[in-house]
């Protein structure tokens, strides 16, 4: 975005006393999950049309602790971003009871073009300084194919030793590098997953669990999940309201049964009429889910 259009849309960071701390943090707070769990949104695609007040404004009012913002998308954090706008951000966040989960990047090492290849990793290093200066945790990357005329062994070893790279320039920074199981062709595969995941062999690596179909292929969702269960670092859930879309039941106990403390993050690509309304119809879901 323009820089007169992100401070817009920023409505002034001057005026941050909009989202001063109360002295609860939400008016209808629920009791940390022990396991550790948090909810936060992703704004893709539900408030990919909302400015960085509002994305803080709603997940407030609606119980979501956290949010992961989509690059691209009319908050317009960007990595084009200049110091000046980059305080702006992290000082709605300081401000308001919402954490800034970390940032969705369309980062991919699948290219078989050195260039392009080259290029995706740069960015994601202008990614992870832009997450470090905003105060986020992390930032998400994804394999996004395998293309067919490279042998498949060969561009796994190049995803992984491409997120090995980037996982220790974050590393420095304090910032996750978060692989999201994604991609067509193979690359959202499990067991390529922890295949790249072994290649990166990083700690500051770790995988971001997707909650979609693929994962419940070949031996079914527990031996997928244990696949990459001491890796997982993230994960995106998508609208608990569909309860037949993924078996939820079951996956929220694999997460409790690994000890998985952390984000668990929404997006959805259907986007309901009233987007805050599904927001709060989707928490007592998710806090059932974790107490259960």
């Amino acid at each position: 975005m323009q820089r007169r259009s992100f401070l817009a849309a920023s409505a002034g960071a001057a005026a941050v006393g909009a989202f001063a701390r109360p002295s609860t943090l939400f008016a209808d707070e629920p009791a940390p999950a022990e396991s550790g769990m948090k909810l936060g949104l992703v704004t893709y695609n539900w408030g990919k049309d909302w400015g960085l007040p509002t994305v803080i404004r709603n997940c407030e009012a609606t119980g979501f602790s956290g949010v992961e913002l989509r690059s691209t998308h009319k908050h317009g954090v960007e990595i084009t971003l200049d110091p000046a706008q980059r305080r702006q951000v992290a000082a709605l966040f300081a401000n308001s009871p919402v954490e800034l989960a970390g940032l969705g990047s369309a980062c991919e090492y699948h290219s078989p073009d050195p260039a392009v290849l080259k290029k995706n990793i740069e960015e994601t290093k202008a990614f992870l300084r832009l997450c470090h200066d905003v105060g986020g945790g992390g930032v998400k990357v994804r394999p996004n194919g395998i293309p067919k005329e490279v042998p498949i062994e060969k561009t796994l070893e190049q995803i992984g030793l491409a997120l090995r790279d980037v996982a220790q320039y974050g590393a420095d920074l304090g910032v996750e590098v978060r692989l999201e199981v994604h991609g067509r062709d193979g690359s959202a595969d499990l067991p390529n997953i922890k295949t790249m995941m072994d290649v990166a062999d990083h700690p500051n690596a770790v995988v971001c669990w997707n909650c979609n179909p693929g994962e419940l292929k070949g031996e079914g969702l527990k031996h997928n999940f244990d696949l990459v269960k001491d890796k997982i670092g993230t994960v995106h859930i998508h609208d608990l309201r569909t309860e037949d879309a993924y078996p939820w039941e079951q996956f929220f106990g694999l997460l409790k049964e690994s000890d998985f403390t952390g984000w668990t993050l929404l997006e959805d690509g259907k986007v309901p009429k009233d987007i805050v309304a599904a927001m709060h119809e989707n928490r007592p879901i998710w806090e059932r889910l974790v107490a259960s």
